[in-house]
């Protein structure tokens, strides 16, 4: 997976699709660990797009409050 070209759309998607298949507990156990491992990266990453956006929202709040 390249994280790096995913939309935070995107990679949430296949996050959530993710946690559905382990859920439904018919994933062999190394296909489960795959998976989390997985998630573990997708969520990391969704953590860093929503922190950027952040990051962003408050760069233009200060910026207009000081027009």
């Amino acid at each position: 997976m390249d994280n790096e070209k995913l939309s935070f759309e995107e990679a949430y998607k296949q996050l959530t699709e993710l946690v559905q298949k382990m859920e439904s507990g018919d994933m062999p156990l190394a296909d489960s660990v795959a998976a989390y491992e997985q998630g573990i990266k997708l969520k990391a990453y969704c953590e860093q797009l929503l922190k950027e956006a952040e990051l962003k929202i408050e760069t233009l709040k200060v910026t207009n409050a000081g027009e």
